[in-house]
């Protein structure tokens, strides 16, 4: 398979995982900066070569052709939102927010989402053990995905 083919095909079955889709959805980034920001950070180690920034706009799921220049403005507005997310992480902890006990169900929430990766990650010998693992990776997408919707809600009822 050609490298762009499975570059897009890893990025159609991560954009289309539900759990990605509801964190993206949530997040400071925008589908096409997300798509954008994988490529960047991805797509070399998936080629085993370093690529040049008009290599990495071929790889976007648009059928119209990206010039460089899209690229990488789309790839700047996206590592502009990523570290003003983690300064936001950096001024939350320095001023002592995540000591709160109220922060217990987003922790919860970090956990669930641990073990959906672990589930995902595992590889079952059997047809038993495929089924049993789809079974699982379900129901953890599921409760992660209840979990969040219920933090993200504007109620404060879960705090």
């Amino acid at each position: 398979m050609k490298l762009k083919e499975s570059v897009q095909a890893w990025l159609n079955g991560s954009l289309s995982d539900p759990v990605v889709h509801f964190l993206a959805d949530n997040s400071a980034l925008t589908k096409t900066q997300l798509e954008t920001f994988l490529i960047d950070v991805l797509a070399e180690s998936m080629a085993g070569k370093q690529l040049k920034y008009d290599d990495k706009a071929r790889l976007r799921l648009t059928k119209a052709e990206i010039s460089r220049g899209a690229f990488n403005r789309t790839l700047r507005q996206a590592k502009d939102n990523v570290v003003k997310s983690i300064y936001t992480i950096l001024l939350l902890g320095y001023l002592g927010v995540f000591e709160d006990t109220k922060l217990a169900p987003y922790l919860e929430i970090a956990n669930k989402l641990h073990e959906y990766v672990d589930a995902c990650k595992a590889s079952p010998s059997s047809t038993d053990a495929l089924s049993n693992h789809l079974k699982l990776m379900q129901i953890i997408r599921e409760e992660l995905q209840t979990s969040l919707e219920k933090l993200s809600s504007p109620s404060r009822e879960h705090l």
